[in-house]
This record gives structure tokens, C-alpha cells and sequence, in this order.
């Protein structure tokens, strides 16, 4: 494939990341969700998570699970359903998140129709202020009610954690949640089929043998698809080369490295600064700002500096490197999290399986 810019996308290495936390999380008995969203759901990358062993696949979009229920799997929908959406949540996703009651009701309703009874897992806030309600008792009298709509059935407890406020998971913040369930299944007389502690930022907890036993269920995304965790840190044993970009230069030219008489705002109303290097060869390469975050890119030669760039420029410095580059050739560069999120988002970006 010469079409560029493109992400090289590893499958072997996705299966591979995937197998190694799947072993992982059954030794503290946890079956781990496989959260496709990172990859837009493109199916071949959900077809090498469940290579892997995952049979649960998740995501917060309805659009990326309707390209995956007809794999064989059960799916999640991770973010609160939407009123407006609520009959495709029931048609393509067996269990999703909720923490409103007016929604509930529409999902009970909206499953009798079809005559299916959708699964619910009710999340609570400890704490990282998103999703989910934060006062005990709101949590507790959801679930009342959850239990009592027809066309639902309550499976779980969920909570998120470090992905809006940063808050870490803790044994404290996870055994809240555990004793938070206990206590609703004592009261309501059932019996969680998943209590559900956290995402890939939770993997440090468990592998320490901190996680509470009671969390049966971590929804694992980053680190399956990129083998990082909290804070963007490796997981042991897991590979970090399963994305990649190439981007095709299109200019190489030797200029001066601060612009004439520069005194207007960029492209995107900021007021840029520059380094003066003196005269430097510097390459333009075919994708931009419109494509992914260039902050977010680290080139695969160290050599290379990149500079910046606009919505369709990327403008490297190519003056110290030892490879010639060349009209036509293709510049290799590591990603972000957030860049893989934006490269797979953008739909000028082609994907390259490998």
C-alpha cells in the first residue's frame, strides 16, 4: 500500500497485548471488557482483540458497535446512552452504562417493543466527577428502580476513574465500590454479574495485588490496542509498536528559520514563536493540524525536528540527519494515545493493516 499519510496498524501485536492481559487478569479473576474505540471499531482490529481471548467488546459509540455485532461477541456501550438513541442501543448493544432513570425507562420500554430485555450496569462517581451519581443513596435508590423496569435487567455496578479529573484507582476508591454493591444486592436480594472498577489505568492496582477482590471486570482499551496504562506508561510484557504513521514529504527546501516580518496570527488565532537556527533544510510533509495533533508526533529518526505546521502542512527540519531524504519519501513517526484517537478519527488518514 502507497497511499499516505496512513497508520500501520500491528494486528499481531494487538493479539499479542491482548492475550498477555487476558492471562493476566484471569490469575485476580478479572474478565476484562476490550474497548475498540481507540480504533473506531474498524473490525479487523476488533477481530485481533478477540483473537486474543476477549469476548466482551466495548465502546462509547453506537456507530463503531454496529460494525461489530455481527462478530460474534456481546458488546457494551460505554457512553450514557442517549434518549434519542435508545432503540439502537437495545438493537446493538447487550448491556450498556447508565446513571439516569429517565433514560432507564426508555431503554425498558423500547426493549419490550422488541421483546428483548436489555442489561444495564449503573455507574457511581468516586470521585473523578463524570459519569455516574455521587451520593450513595442517589446510587442506591437508581438501582431500586432499575430492578423494577420489565424490560431491563441490572447486572452490575460500574465506576471511571482517571479519564476526566485524573483521579487514580485505589484499593480505597475500588473497595468503596465493592461494598457499595455488596450492599445493594443485599438489600435488592440479587446478585452482580459484574462489578466493573476501572479502565487500563487500573492494570497497576491489580498487578500489584491491590485491586479488591470483589472487581470482576476492567474495561481494557490502551492497554490492549497500545500496551500502556496509567499515565501513559508501558504495560510489562506488552508491546507499545502497534500504531504507526507515515507521512509523504511534498517540499524540501532551504529557508531561514523565522518567517519575514512576522506580526499576524496563525491559521488558528494563535500568535506563533519561533527559534532561529539560521538557514535550515527543512521538509513539508502531506498532513496537518486537521489530521492529528502535530504536538503529539515523535519522529522515528531523532535526528528530525519537527517544527509545526497548518491544517494541511506538517514542517519538519531535516537539516541534521544523516538519511538523504527525498521528494516522495515517507517520514516514519511514533504516536500519542491522542494522536492514535485523532490519525483513526480523521478519514484522510488511511489505514494500513499489517
Amino acid at each position: 500500500m502507497n497511499a499516505y499519510p496512513r497508520i500501520n496498524i500491528h494486528l499481531d501485536a494487538i493479539t499479542e497485548n491482548t492475550q498477555h492481559m487476558v492471562s493476566v487478569c484471569a490469575k485476580h479473576n478479572v474478565k476484562p471488557a476490550g474497548v475498540t474505540k481507540l480504533a473506531c471499531a474498524l473490525p479487523e482490529v476488533a477481530k485481533a482483540i478477540l483473537a486474543g481471548g476477549i469476548t466482551l467488546l466495548a465502546d462509547s459509540r453506537l456507530r463503531n458497535l454496529k460494525k461489530i455485532k455481527n462478530l460474534h461477541s456481546q458488546t457494551l456501550l460505554l457512553r450514557l446512552p442517549a434518549l434519542s438513541e435508545v432503540d439502537d442501543v437495545v438493537e446493538f448493544a447487550d448491556i450498556s452504562l447508565n446513571s439516569e432513570l429517565v433514560t432507564l425507562q426508555a431503554l425498558s420500554d423500547a426493549a419490550l417493543v422488541k421483546g428483548k430485555r436489555h442489561q444495564v450496569i449503573v455507574m457511581h462517581d468516586l470521585g473523578d466527577l463524570r459519569e455516574g451519581g455521587f451520593f450513595e443513596e442517589e446510587t442506591l435508590a437508581l438501582c431500586r428502580e432499575a430492578i423494577c423496569l420489565p424490560g431491563i435487567e441490572l447486572v452490575g455496578l460500574g465506576t471511571n476513574l482517571a479519564c476526566y479529573g485524573g483521579v487514580e484507582p485505589t484499593y480505597d476508591n475500588q473497595n468503596q465500590l465493592v461494598a457499595l454493591a455488596r450492599q445493594i444486592e443485599e438489600e435488592n436480594d440479587i446478585t452482580f454479574q459484574f462489578i466493573s472498577g476501572a479502565s487500563s489505568a487500573g492494570l497497576g492496582l491489580m498487578m500489584g495485588s491491590e485491586l479488591p477482590s470483589g472487581v470482576n471486570q476492567l474495561r481494557l482499551g490502551a492497554s490492549l490496542l497500545m500496551g500502556i496504562g496509567l499515565n501513559d506508561d508501558p504495560v510489562p510484557h506488552t508491546r507499545q509498536d502497534t500504531f504507526q504513521l507515515e507521512a509523504e514529504i511534498i517540499e524540501i527546501k532551504v529557508k531561514p528559520s523565522v518567517p519575514v516580518n512576522s506580526t499576524a496570527l496563525d491559521a488558528f488565532g494563535n500568535k506563533p514563536e519561533f527559534v532561529d537556527r539560521g538557514l535550515r533544510r527543512r521538509a513539508l510533509c502531506a498532513i496537518g493540524k486537521q489530521d492529528v495533533d502535530i504536538s503529539q508526533l515523535t519522529p522515528v529518526d531523532k535526528n528530525i525536528i519537527v517544527i509545526g505546521g497548518s491544517s494541511d502542512h506538517l514542517i519538519l527540519d531535516i537539516n541534521d540527519c544523516s538519511q538523504d531524504y527525498k521528494i516522495g519519501t515517507a517520514v516514519k513517526f511514533d504516536l500519542s494515545y491522542s494522536a492514535v484517537l485523532q490519525c483513526m478519527t480523521s478519514e484522510y488518514v488511511y489505514k494500513h493493516m499489517i
